[in-house]
């Protein structure tokens, strides 16, 4: 894509609208309002790089109430001709083909690259990639088998979307202690990953959710690292204006 000039490619990630419960992550969900609204005044393209619900599973006839306004800024902003990519985090696996269908928004389940102004993006949640985690792994493998999401649906709405979300937030998967902490530009596992790619061909910038901490990692001299933090703490996103990216605070 070739940014017409005065336009912008914005990137967010990790909402996790409707935790702790749905009442108390109304003013998120209004401030991220906000952002979408701002954002599509210059916006070549709009990226949501995953977690935006902290919980979402589509029956086949069912999908989870609330942040009813959020999908439909979305739809909005489609319908006026604007871009937006979808990419599944580890708490919005289970999209089947609504975003697709309802507001002709594509949806990825791994990283893809993308080319803006002759830059090359990596581009992806980042959960599940780089060393360590094995336990995580362990469980998205689970998690994402055909079989255990089939069983899964036979579980009445009302029950299956609660006991989610309860666990979701009991087990403090939004934001846990770990991911406030900065490991180090070599300890960062994402970085590692990003290191990692670099081997076999050249990206200039590799951007991320996940971790929940706003970072910029100088990978080499032509190479960064991106990771874009969150909507619960740093409300903080990434801009690119045809030239430079850059972080931003809303």
């Amino acid at each position: 894509m070739q940014i017409p000039e005065g336009k912008k490619v914005y990137f967010s990630s990790d909402n996790h609208l409707g935790a702790p419960t749905q009442e108390l992550s109304k003013p998120r969900e209004r401030k991220f309002l906000d952002w979408l609204e701002m954002a599509r005044k210059d916006a070549a393209a709009i990226f949501l790089l995953g977690d935006l619900f902290d919980f979402w599973y589509e029956y086949d006839t069912v999908v989870p109430k609330g942040q009813v306004r959020v999908l439909g800024k979305l739809a909005e902003i489609r319908d006026s001709g604007i871009p937006i990519y979808f990419f599944v985090g580890n708490h919005d696996l289970w999209m089947f083909g609504y975003f697709e269908d309802e507001l002709s928004i594509p949806v990825y389940h791994e990283p893809q690259v993308f080319e803006f102004n002759g830059k090359k993006f990596f581009i992806g949640h980042g959960d599940g990639k780089g060393p360590g985690d094995k336990g995580y792994k362990r469980m998205k493998k689970i998690f994402t088998n055909k079989f255990f999401q089939w069983c899964f649906k036979w579980i009445h709405p009302d029950i299956g979307v609660r006991l989610a979300r309860h666990l979701s937030v009991k087990n403090k998967l939004i934001s846990g202690d770990d991911d406030a902490i900065f490991l180090g530009e070599d300890q960062e596992w994402l970085a590692q990953y990003a290191r990692k790619k670099l081997e076999d061909e050249h990206y200039d910038y590799f951007i991320f959710g996940h971790r929940h901490l706003p970072l910029e990692i100088e990978l080499s001299e032509s190479s960064k690292y991106i990771n874009l933090g969150d909507w619960i703490t740093h409300y903080t996103y990434g801009v690119f204006n045809g030239i430079d990216l850059k972080l931003d605070k809303f």
